[in-house]
């Protein structure tokens, strides 16, 4: 039996149009409150590291001292790591996400690639850091979303039960 299938039928739902209220419920408060936990853990993460460097620099006689600059320079890089690794992870949400019942889908449902998450992250860092007011964008955007969410083609919603 030779069955043609509707191309459209199998693209999945397109949740950027078409979101239930409940996926969106709270979600631009529940995200501000992930992001502080997120920046901490990430914040925490480089504080621990800078400190095994400092504890090993007496066992160096101060050797190891000289990568502390470094691995502070690195910080963005660590939260592009963290970013890119949870969100394209199985719970498709950063560990701040994840305790405040969010997820990370592309508009058209499927879940978000390791390069998604990672150019998401650099758009966000970018906005926060040179021009913040454009996060305000979401308090407009018929979905929550901020401008960096659109630009990397992602959507942020409630994680259902």
């Amino acid at each position: 039996m030779n069955v043609t299938r509707n191309p459209a039928a199998q693209a999945g739902p397109v949740i950027d149009n078409d979101l239930p209220a409940r996926a969106l419920e709270g979600v631009r408060t529940r995200r501000m409150i992930a992001i502080l936990f997120d920046l901490m853990l990430v914040t925490l993460l480089v504080g621990v590291t800078v400190f095994v460097l400092g504890l090993l620099g007496i066992l160096t006689f101060g050797l190891t001292w000289l990568l502390i600059p470094a691995v502070i320079a690195l910080y963005p890089l660590i939260a592009l790591l963290y970013n890119g690794v949870t969100i394209s992870g199985w719970r498709r949400a950063t560990p701040g996400m994840h305790i405040m019942d969010l997820e990370m889908r592309l508009t058209d449902g499927d879940t978000v690639s390791f390069l998604h998450a990672a150019v998401h992250a650099v758009l966000f860092y970018l906005t926060w850091y040179i021009f913040a007011p454009l996060i305000l964008v979401s308090l407009v955007a018929h979905n929550k979303r901020c401008l960096h969410d659109m630009l990397a083609n992602v959507v942020v919603v409630r994680r259902p039960n």
